[in-house]
């Protein structure tokens, strides 16, 4: 017999903080997470004028260890981790023999034979899977999420606020780049990187640390205008930023190089790695179809599965909306037909935007293309 009861949603070591804070709170992934504290609008404006902190202690930690690590990344990732020094960080992705995306992922060398595979929390299984499958006994896979609490400080005041909490030089943490730490007289992994499209960090705590760490963080940001913020903020501020979304903008059915990220494939490398012929052969074909941004010229919003019109025609779908509360109109991700893009862009030459339309309950709301990201942060 079926239990009809709902699979309990797991706890992160911040979900009493949470709770004390008032959340919202929404199972997301099979985690208990925050959605919003009050207004996911001031949350968002916030991280881009002053700071916000997330918690983020529901994404994968997945280790990969042992003198074969390297050249078993090598292998099962479409990037090259092997040319990564140690304290250093990349965006790559693992995908299937068919060339689609099984998921998006950060990989940080630790050391020379100890990487950090950080998964995004639907698919932690199957990253920890694909990995010690294509691994083998070459080195060792551990799912490490249980030993690890992942806090986000992101915003124009994030070094300001760390600096009051740590000896770390934060000046000589580059982009994409980790290294041991101490913060509130706790030992952490400390990392430049995020998914906001602000500066900050990113600090890999252990569990019982991660309350200390987080009051610490709170404290310190008082008076730089540090607020908690929630999934829903995450949500508009990375699609500000143009950054995709598993499920969303990428998925099995989905190559880095549809997603206008064939960067990070990298054919050069020598040796096999899984997908190789299959992206090899989409990197030299037409592309059918493209990831597109477009800014509505209506209040109303284009969601998730909208579908998009050139001509009163079906073009593509929409993979991302929301309202964006930094350009003040709605915003969205599609992908479209490419010759249909060059086509709008075309007719959209002569200081005039490219224009398509958003199919929104049967009204084709018209819909401007435009170059992603829609917000890039100053230098």
């Amino acid at each position: 017999m079926t239990d009809p009861r709902p699979p309990q949603l797991r706890r992160t070591p911040l979900t009493g903080v949470h709770e004390r804070l008032g959340a919202t709170l929404t199972g997301f992934a099979g985690w208990l997470m925050p959605l919003r504290y009050g207004s996911e609008t001031a949350e968002h404006n916030a991280v881009r004028t002053a700071a916000g902190l997330f918690d983020l202690s529901h994404m994968g930690e997945i280790t990969v260890t042992g003198p074969g690590a390297a050249a078993a990344l090598d292998y099962a990732l479409v990037g090259e981790p092997s040319a990564l020094a140690p304290g250093r960080a990349r965006y790559t992705m693992i995908c299937a023999e068919d060339g689609g995306i099984l998921d998006d992922l950060i990989v940080y060398r630790l050391a020379g034979d100890e990487f950090l595979i950080v998964a995004n929390a639907a698919n932690t299984g199957v990253v920890f899977g694909a990995l010690t499958e294509r691994a083998g006994t070459t080195a060792q896979v551990t799912d490490r999420t249980a030993d690890y609490a992942l806090i986000a400080l992101q915003g124009p005041n994030a070094t300001a606020i760390l600096t009051q909490l740590t000896d770390a030089d934060l000046a000589a943490v580059r982009y994409y780049a980790s290294y041991p730490a101490t913060v509130a007289g706790r030992e952490i992994l400390l990392a430049r990187t995020g998914y906001t499209g602000e500066d900050g960090f990113e600090l890999f705590t252990r569990p019982q640390d991660a309350e200390p760490v987080w009051e610490a963080l709170m404290a310190a940001g008082a008076a730089h205008g540090l607020v908690p913020a929630g999934l829903a903020a995450r949500d508009t501020l990375r699609l500000e930023a143009g950054m995709p979304l598993y499920g969303n903008e990428l998925g099995p059915d989905v190559t880095p190089f549809d997603a206008g990220l064939g960067r990070v494939v990298k054919l050069g490398k020598p040796g096999d790695f899984v997908g190789r012929a299959a992206l090899e052969r989409r990197a030299k074909a037409e592309p059918q179809r493209e990831l597109v941004g477009l800014a509505s010229r209506s209040r109303r919003v284009p969601r998730h599965g909208y579908t998009v019109l050139w001509d009163g025609t079906a073009c593509g779908k929409v993979t991302s909306g929301a309202p964006s509360p930094t350009l003040g109109r709605p915003i969205a991700m599609a992908y479209v037909a490419a010759k249909v893009a060059a086509k709008a862009r075309e007719a959209g030459q002569d200081g005039e935007p490219a224009r398509l339309a958003v199919d929104i309950r049967g009204s084709a709301v018209p819909a401007d293309l435009v170059s992603l990201p829609f917000y890039r942060r100053r230098a």
